[in-house]
């Protein structure tokens, strides 16, 4: 049982042990459809949502998606949970299906949040392929944060 325990955490190829992280998203992400910016942006003119999990030093560095919600990623679950009594206001109580688009840094927290999402019933969430990195690598619109920007969201 142990063996069989082992190879669900970690793998081994030349005598490398796959971190069981890895092992543990690349499982994840097995369990629905993740998007890159074109499918980001898509999904936000479809009515979606864009949310930035990042904390405030990086979006201070690197700014944020225009339109994007931020909403800490110790929060996230209340805050998108559309039966929660502490449900961010941009979603409704019967909004289990809609696309939410989490994004992070670079795109591996966020497919643990999207995970989670799902978990809690959320069968919309996903996240963005390469994080806000992708994002603005690909020239996307991106909006300068100031010093003064509150350091929690959502």
């Amino acid at each position: 049982m142990s063996t069989r325990r082992a190879s669900r955490s970690s793998r081994q190829a030349n005598g490398v042990t796959t971190p069981r992280i890895d092992a543990h998203l690349e499982h994840i992400r097995s369990q629905f459809r993740r998007v890159d910016v074109e499918g980001a942006e898509q999904a936000a003119a479809a009515g979606g949502l864009l949310v930035d999990t990042r904390p405030i030093e990086l979006r201070r560095r690197d700014g944020e998606i225009p339109g994007a919600l931020v909403i800490d990623r110790n929060v996230l679950e209340w805050r998108l949970d559309p039966s929660s009594p502490h449900r961010h206001p941009a979603l409704g109580r019967g909004d289990v299906d809609r696309v939410v688009v989490v994004f992070c840094d670079e795109g591996y927290a966020s497919s643990l949040a999207a995970a989670s999402l799902r978990n809690i019933g959320m069968n919309g969430a996903t996240d963005l392929i390469g994080g806000f990195q992708a994002w603005r690598t690909a020239g996307r619109p991106v909006t300068r944060v100031g010093p003064d920007a509150p350091a929690t969201g959502g």
